[in-house]
């Protein structure tokens, strides 16, 4: 087995790099960015303002009320919240920054960690988000952390939604991606950086197919696949 961790900020394409990857290798690709989002989602549908204050109502919401499943399903991950898919629900313009700030409590942490390690037990996986190589899989075989330019991130993130249909504008983008960099880069929490033993790549004149290239020859080359 292998366990690749791939990390860095919102925007920077390392979702999309990783699942592309994970299909091209033949394992198991893990968003833990998603299981955030269905958190921050399940918090807002049940009433409960997230901010640290609520820290202990909102654990308590999640380990009593919240059955979150991810399911594998011809190679793609969904998210299952009690059953109903919420997969394109979760990646609505407003739920980034209230998963960011669900993330930042250490009880959503703790309520996640203990999954997303068991799922990297078990098999070859590539795990994406903001902490994997630093917290949640420390030892991993290989580690990438992946970055762009803000304005570069802005404007990937703006296309994406501007596809879904969205009227939001690249200045907001920009704004929201700003301020999801900062609350990541400075929660108490297991913030988002670099981990040392990582391999840094900036994608911001890389184009998605040598981004993913260029991650599957280096994995490829550690010779354990």
């Amino acid at each position: 087995m292998i366990n690749i961790a791939i990390d860095g900020p919102v925007g920077a394409g390392k979702s999309s790099v990783a699942r592309e990857c994970a299909k091209r290798l033949g394992i198991i690709y893990v968003d833990t960015g998603a299981m955030y989002r269905a958190c921050a989602l399940f918090c807002i549908r049940s009433g409960i303002e997230i901010k640290p204050e609520n820290e202990q109502k909102i654990a308590e919401l999640l380990n009593d009320k919240l059955d979150l499943q991810i399911e594998l399903v011809d190679g793609v991950q969904h998210v299952i919240v009690n059953g109903e898919d919420v997969s394109d629900k979760i990646r609505e313009h407003g739920i980034g920054m209230a998963a960011s700030a669900v993330s930042a409590l250490p009880a959503v942490r703790a309520y996640l960690l203990g999954r997303q390690r068991d799922i990297a037990a078990h098999n070859s996986v590539i795990m994406d988000g903001r902490d994997i190589g630093t917290v949640v899989l420390p030892n991993a075989d290989f580690k990438i952390f992946i970055t762009a330019r803000p304005e570069v991130r802005a404007k990937r993130r703006y296309d994406e939604l501007k596809a879904k249909g969205s009227d939001i504008t690249l200045g907001e983008v920009l704004v929201d991606v700003n301020k999801r960099d900062y609350n990541d880069t400075h929660r108490k929490e297991a913030p988002l950086v670099q981990a040392e033993d990582a391999i840094l790549l900036d994608t911001s004149e890389l184009d998605f197919e040598q981004t993913v290239s260029g991650v599957t020859e280096l994995i490829e080359q550690l010779g354990k696949l």
